[in-house]
């Protein structure tokens, strides 16, 4: 599974493949896992994993630790590691369900898009009762996120890493951070400043340390400031440090000021403006947008503060960087003091608009074959134009935590609803055009959901409807048909409340068409009817033919075969009426088959033959010979051998080597408008 936002100091301790100190708490956590627990001392079985926790305040190296006590014993769980991080930047806690739904996909496991958080828990833990898994959960907000995600298997375990004691969690001994020992932070110093300072005045080294308490993070930025100074002694950085006179401020707090402050203003705008990147992922893209400044100046900022130890670079093929967690509360604060919140709205929205407009060239560099695709992608800057569409679809999955937080921050602004629609359809296309709908269902929902939040917010009844016919769509797609059933009958409210007739139809034909997959098929041919006379009232032929036809379905269902037939004919005459050789010969072989179950042999005959020339017509080889088999069958069933014998070799003379012994080819019934999607009101190209 690829690592969510990880805090700075896991790239401090680990730095050229060297991981320093700890070695006392690693010894502890590793004795700890083999330590008999409550339930093995009183004879019982542990019936559910063993958590490890690594508590410390943001900055203490305490995620440094957890992956290096991975990387020691990953060998020992031969279903691998998966990782999740259960905090957002500002702190915010991340839902379960999000985070159980990620894991899953790191396993290949489905679940279905609408499960709750209580299903797609339960799926996680069914999923690793057999495996022998290592899980670590960063950044823990509480004791009930870990409880929910623990696996109910003693062969796993679990590391987790919290700000402090995860009370609730029986049998958890925390391991807590302090500073690192003196001599590992001094090599953690000397790693960014170059050993002849540090070798040059040690006690100045020490005195620095002692600054710093010896924390990870405040030693990287420490060392970032003197790695920039070239000239400047480890005593005069100490001074500065001891100059703050803030008792009160954390050495964390003291070394980012002072590293805040040597830089020049713009720099410190972009720096305090990447607390509203997403997810606290950052491109040279976003960090452009935000700041109004070009790419290409904006990734070589963004490398700059990499060298400061301001960022953190993401180990991906494109130029990616995070926000690290525990500079969050402070370049927030800094934002908040320093710009004006129409500042920080624009910024906000440049940052959205650039997102949009990357999402449109995503989509439509999987459309070369339309002019009007190229004519758009022509028309955008280079910078935002994909070299392919393997390069865009890469873009889109490595980008996808950031573009799915852009969704959800942009929701929950509420200030900009309109950028945040834009945003929400884009990415819809973008995902369906490289990923297809049921690869790409799981996030799809969650879009949907946020588009229908905005139009509940702000009362759009016709997106409202367009969102939840979307939902619903997914809901029957996965086998969730009373859920489906139950947002398409609000959709329909919607619709009605919005006077769009689109909506509306369509919602009366999904109700139908939810009632049909239920058994209910007295219903299922009423909504039907009731679409249909919308239909016909707006003379939308094609479509009313259709709507005959999944009548006729309901009729059939229902053993009503006088009106399945008087159904099947009007969708003929209709397909007849539309010039739709296709549907047409299609709906002459069903009228055949319902002729059949209603003991009309003789005519269920003189339809196949008919259906067999307007499906020759439309080039239906597999219709054809399908039909060819099914007048075999009515042909032995009346007595005439010879002649069923002539039908089935005409059949397998026409499918060849693709028919097998007893493969009838099926003629299924007309298409489920289940399938069919809405284009949400908002959507724009």
């Amino acid at each position: 599974m690829t690592d969510q936002v990880v805090d700075t100091d896991a790239s401090v301790l680990a730095e050229e493949g060297r991981f320093l100190g700890r070695t006392r708490e690693l010894k502890d956590l590793c004795a700890d896992i083999e330590r008999a627990g409550l339930d093995t001392l009183s004879g019982r079985k542990a019936p559910r994993a063993r958590v490890l926790l690594i508590a410390g305040r943001p900055g203490s190296g305490r995620t440094a630790l957890a992956e290096e006590l991975v990387r020691q014993i990953a060998d020992r769980y031969e279903d691998g590691v998966l990782r999740a991080r259960l905090s957002e930047p500002d702190g915010t806690p991340v839902a379960v369900g999000r985070a159980a739904r990620e894991m899953l996909t790191a396993l290949d496991v489905a679940v279905p898009p609408g499960a709750d958080e209580d299903e797609v828990a339960q799926v996680l833990r069914e999923a690793l009762a057999d495996r022998r898994t290592l899980m670590l959960l960063d950044d823990a907000a509480d004791a009930a996120q870990v409880d929910a995600l623990l696996p109910e298997a003693p062969q796993c375990l679990v590391v987790a890493v919290s700000g402090g004691p995860l009370t609730g969690i029986s049998d958890v001994r925390p391991c807590t951070l302090g500073g690192l020992d003196t001599k590992s932070a001094v090599e953690l110093l000397s790693r960014h400043t170059g050993s002849v300072r540090i070798t040059v005045d040690p006690r100045a080294a020490e005195g620095l340390v002692e600054e710093c308490q010896a924390q990870p993070a405040a030693l990287r930025l420490a060392g970032g400031w003197l790695a920039a100074r070239p000239k400047a002694a480890v005593a005069d950085l100490a001074k500065h440090l001891h100059a703050e006179g803030d008792e009160s401020a954390t050495p964390l707090a003291r070394v980012f000021r002072l590293a805040y402050t040597s830089l020049p203003a713009p720099a410190a705008r972009i720096l305090r403006l990447l607390s509203l990147a997403p997810a606290g992922l950052v491109d040279p893209h976003t960090a452009s947008a935000l700041a109004g400044c070009s790419v290409s100046g904006a990734r070589t900022t963004l490398d700059d503060f990499v060298s400061l130890g301001l960022l953190h670079a993401v180990d991906s093929p494109l130029p990616q960087y995070e926000v690290p967690a525990c500079l969050y509360p402070m370049l927030k604060a800094l934002a908040e003091s320093q710009d004006r919140p129409a500042e920080i709205q624009l910024a906000r929205a440049r940052m959205l608009e650039r997102t949009v407009r990357l999402l449109q060239s995503c989509r439509a560099i999987t459309e070369t074959d339309s002019p009007q695709a190229r004519e758009k992608l022509l028309g955008m800057p280079r910078s935002l134009r994909f070299p392919s569409p393997r390069a865009a679809a890469e873009w889109l999955r490595l980008r996808r935590p950031a573009l799915l937080a852009s969704a959800r921050l942009a929701v929950a602004d509420g200030e900009l609803d309109t950028l945040a629609r834009r945003l929400m359809s884009q990415l819809v296309r973008a995902m369906v055009a490289h990923w297809g709908t049921q690869a790409a269902a799981a996030d799809l929902y969650l879009v949907h959901g946020l588009v229908l939040d905005v139009a509940e917010r702000r009362g759009l009844h016709r997106e409202r409807a367009a969102a939840l016919l979307n939902l619903a769509d997914l809901d029957a797609r996965t086998g969730r048909t009373a859920e489906a059933l139950v947002r398409y009958r609000t959709a329909l409210d919607a619709g009605r409340r919005a006077n769009d007739p689109y909506a509306t139809g369509r919602a009366m034909e999904s109700v139908g068409g939810a009632h049909l997959e239920l058994g209910d098929y007295d219903r299922a041919a009423d909504w039907f009817g009731r679409a249909l006379a919308q239909r016909l009232a707006r003379e939308e032929r094609a479509d009313a033919a259709r709507l005959y036809g999944r009548i006729a379905t309901a009729h059939t269902y229902a053993g009503r075969y006088g009106e399945a037939l008087r159904a099947w004919r009007a969708a003929v005459a209709g397909f007849r009426k539309e010039g739709d050789v296709a549907s047409q010969a299609r709906a002459l072989s069903e009228l055949a088959r319902v002729q059949e179950y209603a003991g009309r042999p003789e005519e269920s005959l003189r339809t196949c033959q008919e259906a067999v020339e307007w499906a020759r017509r439309a080039e239906d080889v597999r219709l054809q010979a399908a039909l060819h088999l099914r007048m075999a069958d009515t042909l032995e069933h009346l007595g005439d051998p010879v002649a069923a014998a002539l039908q089935r070799s005409t059949a397998e003379r026409m499918l060849g080597e693709e028919l097998q012994e007893g493969d009838t080819p099926e003629i299924v019934p007309e298409q489920d408008a289940n399938a069919c999607e809405i284009r949400s009101a908002s959507t724009e190209d």
